[in-house]
């Protein structure tokens, strides 16, 4: 199986040693994303609610340059950078999401200042 990087416009280009994402047969992990405008490179939002929505339309592009959506993803991870945070992260992305959810795991950890969130996805696509 070859490994396929996937690059989009639609999402944000960070200065590290990454992919946007990188699919190998029917698998693909979408590097965690994060709250930044593709356009402009300025952070969305100043709530856990403006960025988790943000942050999920960059996951979402990634998604669509594979051929892929949020009905493929199996697992979301999200991180956030506060617990008081989380009930207004649910409902953003409740909204965002729908339902069926894919499973999720939510960790906290300190992110650069000014970023309240990032997500990951793994999806796994009909070949």
């Amino acid at each position: 199986m070859t490994r396929t990087v996937i690059t989009t416009e639609n999402a944000p280009t960070l200065a590290a040693p990454l992919s946007q994402g990188v699919r190998k047969g029917p698998i693909l992990q979408v590097s965690g994303q994060l709250p930044f405008d593709p356009a402009t490179g300025e952070v969305v939002g100043t709530t856990v609610a403006e960025q988790t929505t943000q942050t999920l339309r960059n996951v979402t592009a990634v998604l669509k340059a594979a051929g892929a959506g949020l009905e493929d993803v199996v697992m979301l991870r999200v991180y956030l950078t506060d617990p008081a945070h989380l009930p207004e992260l649910n409902e953003a992305y409740a909204a965002a999401v729908g339902e069926p959810f894919p499973a999720r795991t939510t960790v906290y950890m300190q992110l650069p200042p000014g970023l309240l969130v990032e997500i990951d996805a793994l999806a796994v696509l009909d070949d």
